[in-house]
């Protein structure tokens, strides 16, 4: 068998005399006689001062470029943009926030093409860093390694540090802003949390977005075993960062390519696996839009069939008790991954980034039966926190083209309620935090969709000062916009069609009853037929929240919540 071509894409660029113009640039970065020879491997990061989740990027791809080198490869270093959740939410800025995914995804193909590298590490940190990388590595199908910068350590308040239960996180500040309108927190104790809540580098602790999307890499197999469930400021990620390195340069010598891995039954093994660990709602509109770049059919019924059968069993938050670093102590991901493999739930043929199988990566792979007093994160199997998924989809007059409901039965599994209508998150969070809503209520945010926005903002300003107000298991909360993986409560979002493009959530008024059923999976407007046709025949749709600019084009590409607010899914 002829071996692989390890240069496929830099030899075009470097090799030959009439290729001295592009040598003689590459001379003035650092190259020698010799690196012109070998495989060139791009490290995309986003290093920053814009957020502690990126804080510790441009440290980490250090640590990738020795690793490449080390493998007798180049490493070429670049970056590419964050922005930052928890800083922009609440703000108009959030509006970015998902657009920066394809943004990112953009930029990283755009480069890696553009300069030939023949393979590519990816870091990200912060929440649309990873499905942006991950777009980016589907689309160009080059030998590839995402690394995940990992998670933060927990914040304590003074004296409470011994109390796993008492850590914080960028949720709890959010929270104690819905405490302190209540009344319930001093001026002086909201500070406290805002001052330890967040101690360092790395995501949010949670199972919020950037842990749900790392977790679910890696059970795609598009990162290496443990990079998942690694603290941003261990030993352990530096090791994670070489050690991708040289696989990259493995897979080149190897033959092996992204969509090699990224099958449909890897993406099933993916969803899995986030179910099981009660991953954002997120997860949904990221993975199908990777599948999309992938060339592999996903669809939101994938989501609802897998999880009639996968239990919800790990114990975190934001609707549990425990964050990310207490899941890492206790062994991270990969024994409950061998849970599911060994109960014929993952599909162990699937292949991963080290040219092993799923199968064979989890051979050897304790239960977490060898931490007996103190592992209670992940529940056994005849006791889940709940017996199937807590991410439910839902149809009905309100979203007849879907919707994601994150119930995790905590807050029940039926509302019915009175709608109490915002047009926007800010509207919202106003009359949230003034006392407007109460319980029994169902509110309705609007004209916050990949189009009405633009850009399908998260509702942590909202959700949270519910909880904070006391409200979690009283109020009901329904968008067409989006959650963070900070929310919880019994909330629904991506409702499709949007109000922006007419759809039926833009018809819903003060005082009408909605109903949501998270058993039979439905969401409903209860009013007449005859009042539903009339009030849609009426209805005039807003249309797009911008038209120029990043935002303008955005809101011309975007497809629908429902299809992955992809932007490249275009008609001719």
């Amino acid at each position: 068998m002829q071996a692989p071509n390890t240069r496929p894409h830099s030899a075009a660029v470097v090799d030959g005399n009439d290729r001295a113009p592009a040598r003689s640039m590459l001379r003035a970065v650092g190259f020698q006689d010799e690196d012109f020879a070998k495989p060139q491997i791009g490290v995309a990061s986003s290093p920053s001062d814009l957020t502690p989740c990126n804080m510790h990027l441009g440290e980490l791809a250090k640590h990738a470029t020795n690793g490449i080198n080390e493998a007798a490869g180049k490493a070429v270093n670049f970056s590419t943009i964050t922005v930052s959740d928890g800083i922009s939410m609440g703000t108009k800025g959030m509006r970015y926030s998902l657009v920066s995914r394809d943004v990112i995804a953009d930029s990283i193909e755009t480069t890696t093409a553009a300069e030939g590298f023949d393979g590519l590490v990816a870091i990200g940190g912060c929440d649309k860093n990873m499905p942006g990388c991950m777009i980016a590595i589907a689309r160009l199908n080059r030998p590839a390694v995402f690394v995940y910068g990992g998670t933060i350590l927990p914040g304590f308040l003074p004296g409470k540090e011994k109390d796993a239960c008492n850590a914080m996180d960028i949720v709890s500040v959010f929270e104690a802003v819905g405490k302190h309108a209540k009344g319930a927190m001093s001026d002086e104790e909201l500070k406290q949390v805002e001052e330890h809540a967040i101690p360092g580098p790395g995501s949010c602790g949670g199972m919020y977005t950037a842990n749900t999307m790392a977790s679910a890499i890696e059970a795609l197999g598009m990162s290496l075993p443990g990079s998942s469930a690694q603290i941003a400021v261990g030993e352990d990620k530096r090791k994670d960062c070489e050690q991708a390195g040289a696989a990259v340069m493995e897979m080149l010598e190897k033959g092996i390519n992204p969509r090699d891995i990224m099958t449909r039954k890897a993406f099933e093994n993916a969803i899995t696996t986030c179910l099981a660990l009660g991953g954002s709602t997120n997860l949904i509109l990221h993975l199908l839009a990777i599948a999309h770049s992938a060339e592999v059919h996903l669809s939101l019924d994938d989501f609802a069939e897998i999880g009639e059968r996968i239990p919800l069993l790990a114990d975190v938050k934001p609707f549990g008790r425990y964050n990310m670093s207490h899941l890492i102590r206790v062994g991270g991901i990969r024994p409950m991954m061998k849970r599911l493999l060994d109960r014929g739930l993952l599909h162990g043929d699937c292949l991963t980034v080290t040219g092993q199988t799923i199968a064979e990566s989890l051979e050897g792979v304790g239960d977490y039966a060898a931490y007996p007093d103190e592992q209670d994160i992940i529940r056994p199997w005849d006791n889940p926190i709940k017996d199937s998924t807590h991410l439910r989809i839902l149809r009905g007059n309100l979203a007849p083209g879907g919707a994601v409901g994150k119930i995790t039965g905590k807050e029940g599994l039926h509302f019915k309620g009175t709608a109490k209508v915002y047009e926007s998150e800010e509207d919202a969070l106003t009359g949230i935090l003034r006392g407007d809503v109460q319980s029994g209520d169902v509110v309705v945010i609007r004209n916050e969709g990949p189009v009405g926005g633009p850009g399908m903002r998260e509702m942590l300003s909202p959700t949270s000062a519910v909880a904070g107000r006391g409200l979690i298991q009283e109020v009901a909360l329904i968008t067409d916009g989006r959650f963070s993986g900070g929310s919880h409560g019994f909330d629904v979002g991506h409702i499709t069609p949007e109000a922006a493009n007419g759809g039926p959530i833009g018809i819903v008024q003060d005082g009408d009853t909605i109903e949501i059923d998270a058993v039979k999976n439905t969401i409903e407007l209860c009013i007449e037929p005859t009042e539903y046709a009339a009030r849609m025949a009426a209805f005039q749709p807003s249309g797009p929240g911008e038209t120029r600019g990043v935002l303008g084009k955005y809101a011309a590409l975007v497809a629908t919540a429902s299809e992955g607010a992809v932007t490249d899914k275009i008609s001719r």
